[in-house]
């Protein structure tokens, strides 16, 4: 006999996403701090680092973000990237292609991230069921 039992009543299955304002409140207080810490300890006017944390910084943020927060938490680590990373600082530029690459390396961490958490969490999702499956049929 199949028993229908809807999924909300047990452990849920996919983690829901943080909510987008928090997302891009992390994006902003982390991206500052890592700019910061770059021009502390390498110096300003050196903006490969500064871009490599803030794409690591993008992944991470993504993990627990929804899609439609990744476009919003790219801008943010872009605007302290060319707003604080570069000289002179406090002064935003558009530099075209560079500038665009940016963007384009910041969106895409920060969609990889996003991604990547899907993909995690579906699959533990999938297992979890498979297994509780078996485990009830078997029985």
């Amino acid at each position: 006999m199949i028993d229908w039992v809807p999924v909300r009543t047990g452990a849920r299955p996919v983690p829901s996403p943080v909510a987008t304002p928090l997302v891009w409140a992390a994006a902003s207080g982390g991206a500052l701090v890592l700019v910061a810490l770059l021009n502390a300890l390498v110096g300003p006017d050196r903006p490969s680092p500064a871009l490599a944390a803030l794409s690591l910084l993008s992944v991470l943020l993504g993990l627990c973000a929804r899609f439609t927060a990744a476009p919003g938490t790219a801008l943010l680590c872009w605007l302290f990237l060319n707003g604080f990373a570069i000289q002179p600082a406090g002064t935003l530029t558009w530099a075209g292609h560079r500038d665009a690459l940016w963007l384009g390396c910041l969106f895409t961490a920060a969609l990889v991230g996003t991604a990547l958490a899907r993909l995690l969490h579906a699959r533990a999702a999938y297992r979890r069921v498979t297994t509780d499956v078996g485990g009830e049929t078997g029985t």
